[in-house]
C-alpha cells in the first residue's frame, strides 16, 4: 500500500502545501470549508503528518544541516548519534553534508546548504581557518541561519556558539602523566594537515615538555594506516634515543602506532607508554586496550543540537563558548 504524502493531500484537495500544514497546525487560520475539505482528504488517504508539514506552517523546514569532514571517522559517527537523539526531541530532521578537501567545493556546499532553507547548521569540521570562519559568520549574520560549532572551535573569536572540551588542558595533562611515569623521550603524533583542535593539543604538549626540560618531538603524519605505518617504521628505526612515550591526536593513529611497534619487537607499555585522544571504539578494540582522553562525543553532539534549537527559536544562549568536562581513562597501554 502506498504511503500518502502531503503532496497527495494538497493535490487531492486542490490547495497549497502550506494550507495543508496550516489545517494541521493552525486550523483557525483556514476557512471552514477549506479546512473541512482538507481534513476529509487526510482521512480518506490515511495521511500522517511529518516534520516537513509542521514546518511549512511556521515557514521553518524543521531540518538541520550537519556538516562533517569524514563519515568514516568513529568520532563523527558517535557525535551524530548524540545529535540525532536530541533532534528527535524537537521533531527535527537532519541533512548530512560531507565536506571535501577543496576550498572551492566547501564554499559551493555551504551555498547549497543555505539554499536548502535549513533552520540551522551544526558544523563538525575540525579544520577552521580565518576564511572559513568569516564565511560561517556571513551565513549566520546576513542569511540569518544559526550555526553551532560542535567538537571544533575558532579560538580567536566567540561570535559563533561552540561546544567542545579544553584540548590544550587535556594534552597538557596527558604529557605530565607520562613525565610522572618517568618517560623522557615523549612524542606527539599529530596530523600533517592543519586542524585547529590539534594545534591546541600541540600547545598543551609543548608547555608540559618545556616545563620538564625535555626535548619536544612532534611527528606529523596521516590517519591513513598505509601512510603512518611507513612513517613509524622509518622514524624510529635508527633512533639513538629510544622513544618511551606517545600521545596520538586520534585513537586510530595510536592503535596503528601500537601495532607497528609490536611488530618491531617493542613492548607496550613496558617500553613505550601510549595515550590516545578520543576514547572511540578503537580504544576498547585495541590490544592492549588503549589509555586515552575520554572526549564526551555523544554529549557534545546533544548539547550542540540543544543550543542550536535555542538559536533557531530566538532564545538567548547564556554562554557562547561551552566547554564540557573530559576525563582520562587508564587502560593497558600506560603503566
Amino acid at each position: 500500500m502506498n504511503k500518502a504524502t502531503i503532496y497527495n493531500v494538497a493535490y487531492a484537495a486542490n490547495v497549497s502545501l502550506a494550507t495543508v500544514s496550516r489545517t494541521l497546525n493552525n486550523p483557525q487560520k483556514v476557512k471552514p470549508e477549506t479546512r473541512e475539505r482538507v481534513l476529509r482528504i487526510i482521512k480518506e488517504l490515511g495521511y500522517k503528518p511529518n516534520a516537513f508539514a509542521k514546518g511549512l506552517a511556521s515557514k521553518k523546514s524543521t531540518t538541520v544541516a550537519v556538516i562533517v569532514p569524514d563519515m568514516s571517522r568513529a568520532s563523527v559517527a558517535e557525535m551524530l548519534n548524540g545529535i540525532a537523539v536530541e533532534a528527535r526531541k524537537y521533531d527535527y530532521s537532519l541533512l548530512i553534508y560531507v565536506l571535501k578537501s577543496e576550498k572551492t567545493e566547501e564554499s559551493e556546499m555551504l551555498k547549497e546548504v543555505v539554499a536548502s532553507q535549513v533552520d540551522g547548521i551544526l558544523y563538525l569540521n575540525d579544520e577552521i581557518n580565518e576564511e572559513q570562519y568569516k564565511m560561517l559568520n556571513i551565513i549566520q549574520d546576513e542569511y540569518k541561519v544559526p550555526i553551532v560549532l560542535a567538537n571544533t572551535l575558532y579560538p580567536y573569536d566567540n561570535k559563533l556558539v561552540t561546544v567542545c572540551i579544553d584540548y590544550f588542558k587535556a594534552a597538557y595533562e596527558l604529557t605530565t602523566r607520562l613525565i610522572a611515569q618517568g618517560r623522557k623521550n615523549i612524542y606527539l603524533m599529530t596530523t600533517a594537515r592543519k586542524y585547529m583542535v590539534n594545534d591546541l593539543k600541540e600547545e598543551g604538549y609543548l608547555k608540559a615538555v618545556k616545563e620538564a626540560g625535555l626535548n619536544q618531538n612532534i611527528v606529523r603524519t596521516s590517519g591513513d594506516i598505509s601512510v603512518n605505518t611507513v612513517h613509524f617504521k622509518e622514524l624510529f628505526k635508527d633512533s639513538t634515543t629510544p622513544i618511551d612515550g606517545v600521545i596520538a591526536v586520534r585513537d586510530s593513529i595510536a592503535v596503528s602506532f601500537i601495532n607497528t611497534m609490536i611488530k618491531e619487537g617493542r613492548k607496550i607499555p613496558e617500553d613505550i607508554s601510549v595515550y590516545g585522544f578520543q576514547n572511540t571504539k578503537y580504544a576498547s578494540l585495541s590490544r592492549p586496550k588503549l589509555s586515552c582522553v575520554d572526549v564526551p562525543i555523544i554529549d557534545i553532539g546533544a548539547k550542540a543540537m540543544a543550543l542550536l534549537k535555542k538559536e533557531i527559536d530566538g532564545e538567548p544562549v547564556e554562554m557562547k563558548f561551552n566547554v564540557l568536562p573530559h576525563s582520562i581513562i587508564e587502560r593497558n597501554t600506560t603503566k
